[in-house]
């Protein structure tokens, strides 16, 4: 089991109406089973209720948690206007869940949770109730003070991190949005997380190409030479250990993995499709840049399949034990 030597961690339940509660409360029935420390949800307990017939433990600070783990769930109450139907997404659910990750943010800047982790949230139902992030990613880096173009989302597994230059954007739009000065940023974001959540004194980052086989010095384009490249000698010159262009299809293999501790991709497919090809149920989102730590699973709300006993907690244990460690790694560093 992870030691917690620290308060325990804050989950926010994502949207009540998703798979949420359900893995959240497996992970708390197989707590010794996936090793996980001490954690405290915050959410409608009615919520959890409709999934799962185990115990709850109402508490009112995250602290309580340690001593209540033990005996239930330990749950900090939000009272929503009515309990939300598993598989029926509504608005009164989107504002249960904003609440529960303001307030998990909150508990987490306060010192009294060690780290967040963050259950799956539909942004359409968000989007109704006048939430203006592109995710949570980028309201979670508001409320702690971090402009968004500071951060970076890392997908951990176990062999393998990746990070995306850019994340949601048409494969169009890609080459315009690349220039060096990003590249360089996500790069020194990434590095300083390695050293920071995960204690790599001297991380490794490979850099991938943009263009098949590296851009073939020019011949199917430029974007290694006049961006890519340039950005790389930078980070360099700082110090780190940096490597690339690296043709991507030939950087993921496991000779290739052992000589670095991440993968820096230009963009989304290029960084998600290899570690959900590896480490589909234990790949974590870590968001890097934050004064907090940060985890999410690896998926989405799945209406279509909460309240059927389906979901698969691998995921959230994973997320809640990276966040556990990450936090821990913080703490001994400043010890």
């Amino acid at each position: 089991m992870v030691s917690a030597a620290f308060c325990p961690l804050a989950v926010s339940l994502g949207d009540p109406a998703g798979i949420g509660p359900e893995v959240i409360a497996k992970c708390w029935d197989n707590r010794e089973t996936f090793g996980l420390p001490p954690f405290v949800v915050i959410g409608d307990p009615r919520s959890l209720a409709a999934v799962w017939d185990g115990p709850i433990e109402t508490v009112e600070d995250p602290r309580e948690a340690d001593s209540a783990f033990d005996y239930g769930l330990p749950v900090i109450q939000l009272n929503a206007p009515k309990a939300d139907l598993p598989g029926h997404p509504s608005v009164a659910g989107a504002h249960t869940s904003l609440d529960s990750l303001e307030i998990a943010v909150g508990l987490a800047r306060s010192g009294s949770a060690s780290a967040v982790v963050t259950g799956p949230v539909a942004k359409e139902q968000l989007y109704a109730i006048g939430f203006q992030h592109p995710g949570q990613t980028e309201f979670v880096a508001e409320r702690c003070g971090v402009s968004p173009g500071k951060v970076v989302m890392m997908l951990a597994g176990p062999t393998l991190r990746t990070v995306p230059v850019t994340t949601h954007l048409p494969l169009s739009a890609v080459p315009a949005a690349l220039n060096s000065a990003l590249i360089e940023s996500r790069g020194r974001a990434a590095l300083r997380g390695l050293q920071r959540n995960f204690g790599i004194a001297e991380p490794r980052l490979a850099i991938s190409g943009l263009n098949p086989h590296g851009g073939e010095g020019g011949q199917l384009g430029r974007e290694e030479i006049e961006i890519i490249e340039p950005a790389i000698a930078a980070l360099a010159a700082e110090g780190w250990c940096v490597t690339g262009p690296h043709p991507a299809d030939t950087m993921f293999h496991a000779r290739e993995r052992a000589k670095y501790d991440a993968a820096l991709c230009m963009y989304h497919d290029q960084a998600l499709i290899p570690i959900k090809a590896l480490h589909f149920e234990e790949a974590v989102n870590v968001t890097l840049g934050l004064p907090i730590v940060r985890t999410a699973p690896d998926h989405g709300t799945a209406f279509d399949i909460a309240g059927q006993d389906r979901a698969d907690p691998r995921p959230m244990a994973a997320a809640i034990r990276m966040a556990a460690e990450n936090a821990a790694m913080r703490a001994e560093a400043v010890a």
